[in-house]
């Protein structure tokens, strides 16, 4: 699948397609997507999560044992319906809260009222996927139910009793406090990856005001220090109203902290209609973005081809600068 044919797909996001053709179909539990009903999408080798809506504009059938994919009556795309473990194909991607606090405006979760699932219940779903044989990874994700302390309380916990069974790499997201990059390092997290959503200031004081995009950053810098190179990511929200110049100068605030930057399109959701500024960003824009990340990620000797969780090696939702572009 070349890169074009990704970035038109994840700019647009969703294809219209009868559910039924699919085997398994997931609703994504956490972020701006949360409550879509999706699928991955498998081509050549990349893969691409789409939303099932009657209202997009590319259209897919199944033929010949083969999902293929058109626009405007013309082929784009051809390949597979890849299997998800948990959220994920290969990983256990396990959301903690289904409920959050924050009222980020692009963020549908505080409306949905999810489910927050037990420790036990978690650890549970973990050795489900194990018996499956096609476990690689454990990530492990959240919203905030009562407070981002209960939350990295309950992180912690939940690692420690993974680490206790399985010494795959384990990659954990939440929402920062003072001492969480080091109790989760400690607990035997292998990954971070702390959100900033987007590093527009003004932006984010528009979408985000519940929190501090300073906090945020300064706990970045310091998960750097903790995890090591290569080892804390975090979601960079395009579409929000922040011009090219503004998303680069993110990128490069990022990138010279030792951050890797995940370039995510934005999600428009009924849920959050009239309350945002959305513009999905197009293909031409995507596939501009990440080959300016790319580049600035080379200049740090940064790689995001080398994380073992979480969203970079999946690579569903976003394009990965390392293996998605030639």
């Amino acid at each position: 699948m070349k890169p074009e044919i990704k970035a038109k797909l994840l700019s647009i996001g969703s294809v219209d397609m009868d559910p039924a053709l699919l085997d398994w179909v997931t609703i994504a539990t956490a972020g701006p997507g949360a409550g879509n009903l999706g699928f991955f999408f498998e081509s050549e080798g990349q893969r691409a999560r789409l939303a099932i809506k009657q209202a997009s504009p590319l259209k897919a059938e199944m033929e010949d044992g083969e999902l293929v994919i058109r626009e405007d009556g013309r082929e784009i795309a051809r390949g597979s319906i890849e299997e998800e473990l948990i959220h994920c194909p290969d990983q256990a991607f396990i959301t903690m809260s289904e409920k959050c606090i924050f009222d980020c405006k692009f963020c549908p979760v505080p409306k949905l009222e999810g489910k927050v699932k037990s420790i036990d219940e978690m650890l549970e779903t973990v050795d489900k996927a194990y018996d499956s044989g096609k476990l690689n990874a454990i990530s492990i994700t959240s919203g905030v139910e009562i407070s981002a302390e209960n939350e990295v309380d309950r992180a912690e916990e939940l690692i420690r009793r993974l680490r206790e069974k399985y010494s795959m790499p384990i990659g954990v997201s939440v929402y920062p406090t003072k001492d969480s990059t080091r109790r989760l390092k400690d607990a035997g997290a292998d990954e971070l990856k702390y959100n900033i959503e987007t590093m527009d200031r003004d932006v984010y004081r528009e979408v985000c005001s519940d929190q501090d995009i300073d906090d945020v950053l300064k706990a970045l810098k310091e998960g750097v220090e903790i995890f090591g190179k290569n080892k804390v990511c975090s979601n960079f929200i395009i579409g929000l109203g922040e011009s090219d110049e503004s998303a680069k100068r993110g990128i490069d605030e990022l990138v010279s902290m030792g951050v890797v930057p995940i370039l995510r399109s934005a999600n428009r959701h009924p849920l959050r209609e009239g309350e945002v500024f959305i513009e999905r960003p197009s293909a031409e824009r995507l596939l501009m973005l990440n080959r300016y990340l790319r580049a600035k990620l080379d200049e740090q000797g940064l790689r995001a081809d080398k994380f073992q969780t979480m969203c970079l090696p999946c690579a569903g939702c976003d394009i990965n600068p390392h293996f998605d572009l030639e």
